[in-house]
C-alpha cells in the first residue's frame, strides 16, 4: 500500500505573520487620517473664531474688520476666504469664513476643511 504524504506547510507562519501586519499597517494608517481631519477640524473652528473676534474688535476700534481678520487669519495658519461686516458702529456683527488644508493626503476625504464664525455687538445696548 502506499504512504500518505503529510502536506508541507514550512512559510505558512510567516504568510500568515505578514497578512496581520499589512492589515495592522492599514488600520494605523486609516486611524492617523482620521485623527489628522479631527484635528485640522478643530484648529480651523477655533481659528475661524478668533478670526471673526479679531475683525469685531478693529471694528469697535473704527477700523476696517476684514482687513484685521486677513491678518489674524494669516497669523492662525489659515485662509480668510469671506468676510462680511453688518451694522452699524453701535450694533454689528463681522462673520467670516476660513479655510485649512489638510496635510495627510487622502483619496476620498476634502483637501481642505472650512469654518465659519460670527462675532460683533449686535443687541447689547
Amino acid at each position: 500500500m502506499g504512504r500518505v504524504r503529510a502536506r508541507d506547510e514550512r512559510g505558512s507562519g510567516t504568510v500568515l505573520v505578514t497578512a496581520v501586519v499589512l492589515a495592522l499597517a492599514l488600520v494605523a494608517s486609516a486611524v492617523l487620517v482620521v485623527a489628522t481631519y479631527v484635528a485640522v477640524v478643530h484648529h480651523a473652528r477655533a481659528a475661524a473664531d478668533l478670526v471673526a473676534l479679531s475683525g469685531a474688535a478693529a471694528r469697535s476700534r473704527g477700523e476696517s474688520a476684514c482687513r484685521a481678520a486677513g491678518v489674524a487669519a494669516s497669523r492662525n495658519g489659515v485662509r480668510l476666504t469671506t468676510c462680511r461686516e453688518q451694522g452699524d458702529s453701535l450694533d454689528f456683527v463681522v462673520t467670516v469664513t476660513v479655510e485649512q488644508r489638510v496635510t495627510v493626503p487622502s483619496p476620498v476625504l476634502p483637501d481642505t476643511v472650512g469654518a465659519s464664525a460670527h462675532a460683533g455687538r449686535l443687541g447689547l445696548l
